[in-house]
């Protein structure tokens, strides 16, 4: 008989955590152990078991314990729980008790009376696949309170008789500690066997009939288990920051993926293995720049240049720069602008990049008063034919050697003047004394001198140098002058 019931009990256990699937509860699985009794009078049982006045007890010996419970002095009592939502727990239960209470049956003249003496000790054994259901998922109130209706079937031994049972009930847990608590509950069980309780005097050597249903009432401890983890990590929800995702119990069930020692959530390289100094993230080329944020990862460089190296240190990424190793302006593309003519003007600068010059002259040089004097004594030379602006043959090797003077200074600017003698006209010189000044102007152009740097007048015979009016003085009053523009 024992072996059945436990070949039973473990096939009821199987089937109750095979079939169960995990809950969003924090504690789906509890634990009751505790004691049974059970009770025949109370029941209602019909048959010859009638009170003293001939009257079938139902409930008015219900609390009657000490005449009418049917236990043992020890622990009698196992069920194992599963919570699956929505108020619902299966759970499996036995227990185990000894029958030795069918006393004060009646005491009337067609009755029999038996005395407790008289009885011989019955055992029993259940075994039981409940539902419960929790009252308390309806509302809003204390929790510490948790009653339920209950519901089960499943089979009962008294001594070697077999049978099937199916009933429901009412139990209340008492819930004294977060996962500790106090079990009460009743259930009245329906017996499905061919055969009433058959009980037997010793003393007269008459039995007694009668049915066996009976009320099953369990009092015990009950204790919650399996906190819900539902990412598998080793922490329970309630204490998990991470509860979906699996993580590591020094950061709170929180992932550590790249193993740094710093959680995904405040890790910015949460897949590769990095320091605290950088938030999670590698410094490969040790300069002080985080990997993610150092464009040149394998070349130390500058924070300022976002990890990159400037050799020269002109602020342009030697990546960038035209020439990495010498100092250069970023509008030169970190190349330094030339001298050509080393007068220390650079060429982007330098208005005569090809010829020596001064700064304050924009590298170009300045034109000195001998120059001028020279100047001045090679236009005393220029001749003109008689009465006309044509030059005479001779005067072109003074032409040139003024031109290469002018080419020597880009720069400057000149006014080229023209003068006459007093022979003549005055209306007549004056014309004459402009078109010899810009005869020399117009050569002067024609062989490469900017035309922006030469202007001409004529003065006519009004400037005279000389105001004898002999030949030699008329000779000198003939001439062209070369002034510089300032």
């Amino acid at each position: 008989m024992k072996n059945t019931f436990l070949s039973v009990f473990s096939l009821l256990v199987v089937l109750v955590v095979g079939n169960v699937n995990a809950q969003n509860e924090e504690h789906p699985w509890a634990i009751t152990v505790g004691a049974n009794a059970i009770n025949y009078y109370s029941a209602g049982n019909q048959g010859s078991f009638t009170n003293h006045n001939n009257e079938t007890p139902i409930f008015n010996e219900f609390f009657n314990a000490k005449d009418q419970w049917n236990m043992v002095p020890s622990i009698s009592h196992l069920t194992i729980g599963r919570y699956i939502g929505s108020g619902v727990v299966i759970d499996v239960s036995g227990s185990y008790s000894s029958i030795n209470q069918f006393n004060n049956l009646g005491d009337g003249e067609d009755n029999i009376i038996f005395l407790e003496d008289d009885l011989t000790d019955e055992s029993y054994v259940s075994a039981d696949l409940g539902l419960n259901f929790h009252i308390n998922t309806l509302y809003d109130g204390a929790k510490w309170i948790d009653p339920y209706l209950r519901g089960q079937g499943g089979a009962n031994w008294l001594s070697d008789e077999f049978s099937f049972s199916a009933g429901g009930g009412l139990g209340i847990n008492f819930w004294i500690a977060e996962q500790w608590g106090i079990k009460v509950q009743s259930v009245y069980k329906v017996n499905f066997a061919d055969d009433q309780l058959l009980i037997s005097n010793s003393v007269n050597n008459l039995t007694n009939e009668g049915e066996t249903n009976h009320f099953q009432n369990v009092i015990g401890v009950i204790h919650t288990l399996g906190a819900k983890d539902s990412d598998k990590d080793g922490v329970k929800d309630e204490d998990d920051e991470c509860p979906e995702t699996p993580g590591l119990k020094e950061f709170n069930g929180c992932p550590d993926t790249d193993g740094d020692g710093i959680q995904d959530s405040e890790d910015s390289c949460p897949e590769i293995p990095g320091t605290a100094e950088f938030n999670g993230c590698k410094d490969t080329d040790g300069d002080g720049v985080a990997d993610p944020n150092d464009a040149c990862v394998n070349t130390p460089g500058l924070k300022e240049l976002n990890g990159c190296p400037d050799a020269d240190s002109d602020g342009i990424t030697d990546a960038e720069d035209g020439c990495p190793n010498e100092s250069g302006p970023a509008t030169n593309n970190g190349c330094p602008y030339p001298d050509k003519d080393g007068d220390g003007v650079l060429d982007k600068d330098d208005q005569c990049a090809d010829t020596p010059g001064t700064v304050a002259n924009n590298g170009c040089p300045e034109i000195t008063e001998e120059e001028i004097a020279t100047l001045n004594n090679y236009a005393k030379t220029i001749l003109f034919n008689s009465g006309k602006s044509s030059f005479k043959d001779d005067t072109i090797p003074v032409l040139e050697a003024m031109n290469a003077i002018f080419k020597k200074y880009p720069r400057a600017k000149f006014s080229i003047e023209g003068h006459t003698d007093s022979v003549g006209s005055a209306k007549n010189n004056q014309l004459l004394s402009e078109r010899r000044a810009n005869a020399v102007r117009d050569w002067l152009i024609a062989n490469g001198i900017a035309a922006d740097r030469l202007t001409a007048v004529g003065f006519g015979e009004s400037k005279p140098m000389v105001l004898t009016p002999t030949r030699a003085g008329r000779a000198q009053n003939r001439r062209v002058e070369v002034k510089l523009i300032k």
